[in-house]
């Protein structure tokens, strides 16, 4: 493990992050929280359809 080599590949990516515009970050928000939304709905609809099956 090169230290210092690391260490300039690290440097090197902070420099060309940028923060992402509100236009940007607003989408991806969206996209997440369906995506949230919609895992949970799918796991409440296993809740209920395994509920309603006997034992």
């Amino acid at each position: 493990m090169q230290v210092p080599y690391d260490l300039t590949s690290y440097v090197r990516v902070l420099k060309l992050a940028s923060t992402p515009s509100w236009n940007e970050f607003s989408q991806v928000s969206k996209i997440a929280g369906a995506g949230i939304v919609l895992v949970g709905l799918l796991g409440f609809i296993i809740f209920i359809f395994m509920s309603f099956i006997p034992t």
